[in-house]
């Protein structure tokens, strides 16, 4: 039976922010998870608009049987929205919130004559960000006889020159100086990589692993990377428009962000939370390289689908996944025409933990029994084979989850992946050709390309390094 993972990962993430209840959206569909009770809105004058809309409605359906509806965050902060209470975060079950379901509602009418968006679920963002909450597959320990792939290019690092690029992600490991190529890496540590047993927690080295990639591929660059996303990948979209601040305000606007996390949102416009933060940076020159998500939808992912809203073609550019061989996208991969380039994206190898002493790690989910998006390769879905902590595997209880060691190096798939792959080529291509505006960059390593991959039927551009080597699929034999 497949696993649940939508579901596990829910348990996940509210364990690791058990004061804020969350809902799956919409309404029981599992697109996305958000908080209960609570939407967001613009402050001042549409925050008020708001809740007098809601609370109207509330009182004509008699939805509300006493008023919940009040501010429920500071009303000025710099991501320009407040959190609104419109109902009891208590209520109901994870399926959905009836209050806030409404609230949206209500505030239709008033949308459609002011013609944009005024009020918003407040979403999860996070590493995972997909109807299955997590990654394509967990990291697989890199034999000693593996390689890193992609392999790391020459080339000197001039601290003149460098190219800064900051890493909005999960934090560093402590040991990761250990490996040479991150020696000069910067940035916040993992604020906690194992639980009391001393087993490694789950998405602990994906920052590591992120740091490595861009840092192969770029060798000219300073890397900086935040624990913003520390708990289980993932963070409220109000408090991560106010985080994206905080990292530019500490380290300045870089050259290029490269971010893996995102959500959907059921909508055609970005994170209302996040609005006040692309439109700053629409005013700097730097290039917001995002991940496209790994739902295996052409539903918009952002804030990489910023990529195709008019304003940000150049600001923000959204990358999609090849699966290992480079010639077809990943079976996770988002997918559509706000998808503006793909990289290789599975059986990457790279840094990741346990560089200093090894380190063990227990499978949180249970293979496939096949692709859960109905590919026929062995996909990462499915291979390797385990057993997972949290997934009951049959009427006989959960299966002993398997357990494995890290000694520094790991495989891992996803989008998260791909994109800085492609931040690190960006990158390289600043420095090869001397061009100082990171965003005239990505536009050139786009009309440079000549290969292209077919993701969906559909002819895609793609970027495939070159020390990166692509390894052959085992194509499978349809399911009866």
């Amino acid at each position: 039976m497949a696993p649940q993972r939508f579901h596990e990962q829910f348990d996940q993430i509210q364990r690791s922010m058990p004061d804020v209840p969350l809902a799956m959206g919409p309404d029981d569909a599992a697109e996305f998870l958000y908080e209960k009770g609570v939407v967001l809105a613009r402050d001042g004058a549409e925050a008020r608009v708001v809740e007098d809309t809601v609370r109207a409605h509330f009182t004509a359906t008699a939805d509300l049987v006493e008023d919940h509806v009040r501010r429920a965050g500071p009303e000025t902060n710099r991501t320009g929205v407040t959190r609104i209470q419109v109902g009891d975060p208590n209520h109901g079950d994870r399926t959905g919130d009836r209050a806030v379901r409404h609230a949206l509602r209500a505030l239709r009418e008033a949308e459609g004559r002011t013609g944009r968006r005024m009020v918003s679920r407040n979403h999860i963002v996070s590493t995972t960000g997909n109807a299955n909450s997590c990654n394509p597959c967990e990291p697989l320990p890199a034999l000693l006889t593996q390689t890193p792939n992609p392999e790391a290019v020459a080339g000197s690092y001039d601290p003149d020159t460098a190219v800064s690029v900051l890493v909005m992600d999960t934090g560093l490991v402590h040991d990761y100086r250990s490996y040479p190529l991150l020696a000069r890496v910067q940035g916040d540590l993992q604020i906690a990589e194992t639980d009391a047993e001393g087993i490694l927690q789950q998405y602990v080295g994906h920052g590591t692993f992120i740091a490595g990639l861009i840092a192969a591929l770029a060798p000219n660059t300073d890397i900086t990377v935040t624990n913003t996303l520390n708990d289980a990948g993932a963070i409220l979209e109000s408090e991560f428009g106010a985080k994206l601040f905080e990292a530019v305000d500490q380290h300045g606007w870089p050259d290029i962000i490269s971010l893996s996390a995102g959500t959907s949102n059921g909508s055609a416009d970005g994170l209302l939370a996040v609005e006040a933060f692309m439109d700053a940076m629409r005013d700097q020159s730097t290039l917001l390289v995002a991940a496209a998500g790994n739902n295996g939808s052409a539903t918009n992912f952002w804030p990489a689908a910023c990529a195709d809203l008019t304003g940000y073609e150049d600001t923000v550019l959204s990358v999609g996944a090849l699966r290992s061989d480079g010639d077809y996208g990943a079976c996770f991969t988002n997918h559509g025409s706000w998808v503006k380039v793909y990289a290789p994206g599975e059986q990457l190898i790279g840094a990741m933990a346990g560089f200093d002493a090894p380190v063990p790690y227990v499978y949180q989910h249970t293979t496939y029994e096949a692709c859960r998006f109905g590919f026929t390769y062995a996909c990462t879905c499915q291979y390797p084979r385990h057993t997972g902590v949290l997934t009951d595997t049959g009427t006989t209880g959960p299966g002993k989850p398997d357990q494995v060691m890290f000694e520094g190096f790991a495989q891992w798939s996803g989008t998260s992946f791909a994109t800085p792959i492609t931040a690190g080529l960006v990158a390289d291509r600043m420095t090869t050709t001397q061009e100082a505006d990171p965003r005239t960059a990505g536009a050139q390593l786009l009309q440079s390309i000549t290969e292209y991959a077919e993701v969906r039927g559909a002819t895609v551009p793609a970027l495939r390094p070159a020390s990166w080597q692509p390894v052959p699929v085992v194509q499978l034999a349809p399911t009866p």
